[in-house]
């Protein structure tokens, strides 16, 4: 991947920021350029990065079938992304569940993997499903669940201007996918519906 050109993106919003007719010299926002340039680096940090490695670095654990429980469920990651039809943020939580086959991972790693699937211009239902994908290569579970809940800037802030709204997406893998278990998890996560 290479590195987010932070003087481009400086330039762009210098750019933008005289289209719409504001004065980039003026105090207030002499230095937004390179305050967004930042800012961009750090929520474009996922973009071309794989995630599968990072699950697979931590060192695998409770191999043995009776040291491997029946479900894990990892509820309420914070999570935020930028929609890429307008490039304003949405926030929420994912709910990550799988149901380990022959490896389980270090709990940490679902969050970190949260981290860098949300970090690129993203769409809320394509993130849930890179989350299943990415978890699905790296350990082949038997089953996987992703349940994502997210306000969208986008929605609230133009348009029909939603502020309250919410949008829920739910990307299921193998045994999980079918409704029974899936409804079962759903229960656990404290959601009714899907």
């Amino acid at each position: 991947m290479a590195p987010i050109d932070i003087p481009r993106i400086e330039a762009a919003v210098a750019e933008i920021l005289a289209a719409i007719g504001e004065d980039v010299e003026r105090p207030g926002l002499a230095t937004t350029p390179e305050r967004i340039a930042k800012a961009y680096g750090d929520f474009f940090a996922g973009v071309g990065v794989d995630p599968v490695p990072e699950l697979q670095d931590g060192a695998e654990m409770a191999t043995e079938p009776g040291e491997r429980g029946e479900l894990v469920l990892l509820r309420d990651i914070a999570l935020r992304s930028m929609c890429e039809h307008h490039l304003l943020p949405f926030t929420g939580v994912a709910h990550v569940a799988y149901v380990p086959a022959e490896r389980i991972i270090g709990l940490g790693r679902i969050p970190r993997l949260v981290e860098i699937v949300s970090a690129r211009p993203q769409l809320q239902e394509r993130l849930g499903e890179d989350v299943a994908d990415a978890l699905d290569r790296a350990i082949a579970p038997a089953g996987v669940l992703v349940v994502i809940e997210a306000r969208h800037g986008c929605v609230a802030a133009r348009g029909v201007r939603y502020a309250e709204s919410t949008t829920v997406t739910v990307a299921s893998r193998g045994s999980l996918a079918d409704p029974v278990q899936r409804a079962e998890v759903m229960a656990l996560i404290g959601r009714s519906g899907a």
